[in-house]
């Protein structure tokens, strides 16, 4: 993996020698005399790691860190020591430092604790950008699947254009959200946006609620009347609502029908045109438009998720947990409810109920991730069984304290997290 690295060392021999080393396994070497130099450089947006040694003149690699923490407290940073400085390397990882190297070191030593760092790092900058992500339009249409794109570039163009739409999709893709969205970007959202569900009407009964004089109908008068699931509605309401959208009247019983001003948008399921009679259809299809399942959609899908995640985070008034691989494992599910499915699995996720996605079942992940997901599940169950005594924990893993906050640091424990402290 090519990755930036800030190299901070005020050995000439020595950070020529590493920059040799990186640069030949293809990393963008940057490197700085001395900590001052390199701070001016970087930024919260740093996309790499920061390697440093700690013993420098005038500012030390360990104050480096600790200014560096306060840039960007997700900013990665390998300490370089020698054999005096094991110590101070440690209080530095127990404060946030990602690693720590004796010198002298093998050259693959470094290269993996970059490559650890550097997908962190990457990791961290996405979610980041997850959390982000402009609200302006609705969650359901975030993304960039052309389709998504053009449906969203509608909106402006349909919301007072004078044609009725039949929207098509599968369930949960939105039909009613992009209905909605439609009703409020044009002059008719000053009036009602009057939803019926077609497929809930008893017939008969359910044709006379729609068409009287005081019903559902007239009360979208100017407005917009959205008929959900039409293609699941009885024959006679069928008839009765090619009737209505050729005339545009309602009955009333001692004079002549009223007229009513109303925009009629329609939802049906994926390949629900067939269920419709073609005189009700292409009455109503002035602009038929589809909506995508997200099986077609799917590198929209990470985006979604952390979206949905946010809202859920704020309505329950919790801290949003990180975003970033829940949100790729989200990503290699199908979501046959599409985005109600995947809205109700951000929320368990936020409220910690279940994971927000199935991840690969450990017989198809690589031998190195399922020794991480052990050995991480090992430490947790040790903490929790130690009422979070991080002490006790040490204690009964059988580990050097210097190694437990190695490995926690490496596996990306959250101690606070563990212990169960908010």
């Amino acid at each position: 993996m090519s990755l930036p690295v800030a190299l901070v060392d005020d050995d000439a021999d020595f950070r020529t020698a590493l920059i040799q080393l990186l640069t030949l396994a293809g990393h963008d070497v940057r490197p700085f005399v001395d900590a001052p130099s390199a701070l001016a450089a970087i930024d919260r947006d740093f996309p790499g790691v920061v390697v440093t040694d700690v013993r420098m003149p005038g500012m030390s690699g360990v104050d480096f860190f600790h200014r560096l923490r306060a840039v960007d407290p997700e900013l990665p940073v390998i300490l370089m020591t020698g054999h005096g400085d094991v110590a101070m390397a440690v209080d530095a990882i127990k404060a946030g430092a990602w690693d720590f190297l004796t010198k002298p070191f093998p050259g693959d030593a470094l290269g993996a604790a970059l490559q650890r760092a550097g997908t962190a790092r990457t990791l961290a900058l996405e979610n980041r950008r997850l959390r982000a992500t402009t609200t302006e339009v609705d969650t359901a249409l975030l993304g960039e699947a052309p389709a998504i794109r053009r449906l969203r570039e509608m909106i402006p163009v349909l919301a007072d254009a004078a044609l009725d739409l039949v929207l098509e999709g599968a369930t949960g893709t939105g039909k009613e959200l992009y209905a909605r969205l439609v009703h409020r970007a044009g002059r008719r959202a000053r009036h009602r946006f009057q939803a019926v569900d077609c497929a809930t009407l008893p017939p008969g009964i359910g044709a006379r609620e729609l068409f009287a004089r005081d019903g559902l109908v007239a009360r979208a008068d100017r407005g917009t009347l959205f008929l959900d699931h039409l293609d699941l509605a009885p024959p006679e309401l069928h008839h009765r609502l090619a009737q209505f959208a050729e005339a545009r009247t309602v009955a009333t019983e001692q004079r002549d029908p009223d007229p009513v001003d109303v925009r009629i948008i329609a939802a049906i399921g994926e390949g629900g045109a067939a269920a419709l009679p073609p005189g009700l259809y292409h009455r109503l299809a002035g602009v038929p438009l589809r909506l995508p399942p997200l099986a077609e959609r799917r590198k929209d899908v990470p985006l979604l998720f952390a979206q949905l995640a946010l809202q859920a985070a704020q309505r329950h008034r919790r801290p949003a947990p990180p975003l970033s691989e829940a949100a790729h494992a989200a990503a290699r599910r199908d979501w046959p409810g599409n985005v109600r499915e995947l809205e109700r699995a951000a929320e368990r996720f936020v409220l910690g109920l279940e994971p927000a996605a199935d991840m690969p079942p450990p017989e198809a992940q690589p031998l190195t991730e399922r020794l991480e997901a052990f050995e991480r599940s090992a430490i947790l169950d040790a903490i929790a069984a130690a009422g979070g005594e991080i002490n006790a924990a040490i204690a009964a893993l059988g580990l050097p304290r210097k190694t437990f906050y190695y490995r926690v640091k490496r596996l990306g424990i959250d101690l606070r997290r563990a212990r169960g402290v908010d």
